[in-house]
């Protein structure tokens, strides 16, 4: 079955408009056989070359006679993947895998506390049984209140055991309202969603230079000075008993690292003093 991009239905789609398509928008196996058909003709300007239908009708006849990825290529729908669904494709053509679709957008929540939010307009309390999360799949449509600080949480073990990592929120956070989330499964949804709304944001992952690094990247390019880095106030003590082989194996490629924040740059200092990381899973109270 060919591999189907958004690119390559995108251009055939405005050939069937009778939209002049560059070259480089069309596999070359594919425009070949669309030459070799008579169905379209080139037009060249230097090195520059464009396609263009010679009958858009019977361009699209071809199209959805001969393959089967394209048994609906008029219709609009499938150039938005965020839109697309498997079921979409099944009903069209009879095959749910036709364009590679994300079956499941979004991210899980979770709190130890009840916490009022909105989906779709209407309320959510926010409060699951021990042993279980939420999962946020129309994330465009959630909010939450301005209040709540969100706990972005890297690895899914303390994602999963809040409760039991609670005496470190609060004595680090104070009493304030916490939403913890996670970016599993790893897509760019919740960060999205994060610069969508105006509340603070937490990291929290594993305190190695790479971790930062995630922090730094992924997290605070996009959020500015409302994110920070959890810096527990025994950082000091644990790191100093902390793993030197995987500070070894991240050194070559971050050792270079530099924090503008002050208390990061700490942390990364005292990483390189110790030569060595801990994971974020020493924090789970193993008696609770």
């Amino acid at each position: 079955m060919m591999k189907v991009s958004k690119t390559l239905i995108t251009a055939l789609q405005r050939l069937v408009e009778g939209d002049f398509v560059a070259s480089s928008q069309l596999r070359k196996d594919m425009a070949e056989t669309l030459l070799t058909e008579g169905l379209l003709t080139v037009n060249s300007r230097g090195s520059h070359r464009t396609f263009h239908a010679i009958d858009k009708e019977a361009l699209l006849r071809f199209l959805e006679s001969q393959y089967e990825e394209f048994r609906n290529v008029s219709d609009s729908s499938l150039v938005d993947k965020d839109q697309l669904t498997r079921s979409d494709q099944a009903v069209s053509s009879g095959n749910s895998k036709l364009v590679k679709v994300r079956s499941c957008p979004g991210f899980p929540i979770n709190s130890y506390e009840p916490i009022c939010c909105l989906l779709h307009g209407q309320d959510v309390i926010v409060y699951p049984s021990e042993g279980s999360f939420l999962f946020i799949d129309d994330w465009r449509a959630f909010s939450i209140p301005e209040e709540v600080v969100l706990v972005g949480i890297e690895n899914m073990e303390n994602f999963r055991m809040i409760r039991k990592q609670r005496t470190l929120f609060e004595s680090e956070l104070g009493d304030k309202p916490l939403l913890f989330v996670s970016r599993y499964p790893q897509s760019t949804d919740l960060c999205q969603w994060l610069q969508s709304i105006p509340n603070r944001y937490i990291h929290f992952g594993d305190f190695d230079l790479a971790g930062i690094n995630i922090f730094l990247t992924e997290f605070q390019k996009y959020l500015g000075d409302r994110a920070l880095f959890l810096i527990p106030s025994d950082i000091e003590q644990r790191l100093s008993q902390g793993s030197s082989v995987r500070y070894n194996a991240q050194y070559g490629k971050f050792h270079k690292l530099h924090c503008s924040d002050k208390n990061l740059q700490s942390l990364v200092e005292l990483i390189n003093k110790y030569h060595r990381c801990y994971d974020q899973e020493g924090y789970i109270e193993k008696n609770k």
